[in-house]
């Protein structure tokens, strides 16, 4: 295919993962795939994705503070945490085989399905944020595992942040996208600096990559606030089912 081709074709699937990744997660399902097709070896696709990412973010974050929702001091923390996590993830994202990503992540998203099915329904609109106190403990805790996965490959990072947010904190579904933005631009900072110590960075793939992922996440991030919580649990739905489906038909 011609390269021109080839790159407006990557633009287009960063918008679309720009998109999903704002409103639920998974859209790096779409990213990593298209960069390897494109010939890059898997640790430097891995490592590519993340300047697609680390741009979404900055959009995403203004698109929901344009919307009124700002970061917070909450979210802070848990990007902090997230970032220590995410140095180690990165790391090992460098130094292991490629052909491992995908079924370590198959028995991420088998254990994240049988959370969703069996966890007890909370209707969050009548409880309290718990963002305090032992639960703040308890999150920044969680938050960095959720870092050492999301430095290692990110794939479906944000679904395990929603629900960490919405089953911890009892935030909603749209408050827990506007943390979910802050906490993945704070830690992308640190995995993108390990793989571009490591050498392990398309710029070129990145910055069209880049291009897409950004203006998806803009209009994501404004359109989750006019829609609200409704339209954000279908898209979590949805691509947690998407991307169980294509780990299983892959392995």
């Amino acid at each position: 295919m011609n390269e021109t081709l080839l790159l407006v074709l990557l633009a287009a699937i960063g918008f679309i993962a720009g998109v999903i990744n704002t409103l639920a997660g998974g859209g790096s399902l779409l990213t990593l795939p298209m960069l390897i097709f494109m010939g890059l070896p898997p640790a430097v696709a891995n490592g590519t994705n993340r300047i697609g990412i680390f741009i979404q973010s900055i959009t995403s974050i203004a698109g929901f503070t344009s919307k009124g929702i700002k970061p917070s001091i909450f979210g802070l923390y848990l990007g902090i945490s997230s970032l220590a996590g995410s140095l180690i993830g990165a790391q090992i994202a460098v130094d292991i085989k490629g052909e491992t990503f995908n079924r370590i992540l198959a028995v991420i998203m088998l254990i994240v399905v049988f959370f969703m099915v069996f966890k007890p329904k909370i209707n969050i609109a009548d409880l309290l944020e718990r963002t305090q106190g032992k639960y703040l403990w308890l999150s920044i805790l969680t938050f960095f595992f959720i870092g050492i996965y999301g430095g290692f490959i990110q794939a479906g990072v944000g679904i395990f942040i929603l629900l960490a947010l919405t089953s911890i904190n009892y935030m909603s579904l749209v408050k827990s996208n506007a943390v979910k933005v802050l906490v993945v631009f704070i830690y992308t900072i640190g995995a993108l600096a390990i793989f571009i110590y490591n050498q392990q960075i398309d710029y070129l793939y990145g910055i069209v990559l880049a291009t897409g992922n950004a203006t998806g996440g803009w209009i994501a991030s404004r359109w989750a606030v006019k829609k609200g919580d409704g339209l954000v649990k279908v898209f979590l739905v949805i691509m947690v089912v998407a991307m169980a489906i294509k780990l299983w038909l892959d392995s």
